[in-house]
């Protein structure tokens, strides 16, 4: 991997060189807009309709619409007045213990790697955060705008997720439909319990797989080899008449598919009476 953003972080009077590479990448599978006509993709211009004319990118410049139709204008050296000399520094505010961030304020994720000479410094800090089991919360400045982020021990090396500012996100009270008011049982409540520790296991992140995407491929594939495809039956969702009982069933469908899982290694499981191996690749919803 190419590293995209060479920088520091500091804590204290201490620097540590870094290099950031991207932690995630995303898979969906991408489409261009074709003519239906004549299967030619469509082309997106830079048109100018006050000038009649495609504008090329040396003659952008960033508008603020501060009121329907007027625009104030700030230019790159306006946005690199805002942060002199921190555009590349990752500046190290708080430690605090990871369990108090709610996961709703995370947006990206970077892995950080030592800078050139950096790998002592850097290994120090690496591993007194994961002695002290704290995660760094900093101040980031990428290419002139500056941000919130937090810094992680894991995986071996420091990682680096970008967050949102408390006024970028929004406040669930806004949810009308939120405020609901119900009544629910003791029972009721003891069922959804079980149910839940019925299906509780360790996290582990192989087995989750993006069932859409790889169906979507198949079709995809399908098409270029000129078969007529045609989707899966999917199974009629039951309407749920008495709780309890659902939850009830639902416990016991849990613990015989965990029975099940638990009996079969390799991943398959042998219905009772039947004569060929399901596979354990998707589960049903339970209702």
């Amino acid at each position: 991997m190419r590293p995209i953003w060479k920088g520091a972080v500091s804590f204290g009077l201490v620097f540590v060189p870094v290099k950031m590479y991207a932690a995630t990448e995303r898979k969906d599978v991408r489409f261009n807009y074709l003519h239906e006509k004549c299967r030619n993709p469509i082309q997106y211009r830079r048109y100018c309709p006050y000038c009649e004319k495609e504008v090329p990118l040396e003659e952008l410049v960033r508008g603020y619409e501060y009121e329907k139709g007027r625009y104030v204008v700030l230019r790159d050296e306006d946005m690199a007045a805002l942060s002199p000399g921190q555009g590349h520094n990752i500046e190290i505010l708080d430690f605090v213990n990871l369990a108090e961030i709610d996961p709703i304020y995370y947006d990206k994720a970077y892995y950080l790697a030592p800078g050139d000479g950096g790998e002592k410094v850097y290994e120090l800090l690496r591993r007194a955060m994961e002695e002290t089991n704290k995660v760094a919360v900093a101040r980031v400045t990428i290419r002139s705008k500056s941000g919130l982020a937090v810094l992680r021990a894991t995986r071996g090396v420091l990682t680096m997720s970008t967050m949102f500012y408390p006024d970028e996100v929004r406040d669930a009270g806004a949810i009308e439909e939120a405020r609901y008011r119900v009544d629910v049982q003791e029972k009721e409540l003891q069922m959804a319990i079980d149910l839940i520790n019925s299906l509780s296991a360790s996290f582990n992140p192989e087995k989750y797989t993006d069932e859409y995407r790889q169906a979507l491929m198949e079709l995809i594939q399908a098409r270029v080899a000129g078969e007529q495809v045609t989707g899966p039956a999917r199974p009629q969702a039951a309407r749920v008449v008495d709780l309890m009982e659902a939850l009830r069933a639902s416990i016991e469908k849990a613990q015989q598919e965990r029975g099940r899982e638990a009996a079969g290694g390799d991943g398959e499981a042998v219905e009772k009476g039947a004569n060929t191996p399901r596979r354990r690749g998707r589960k049903k919803a339970v209702s």
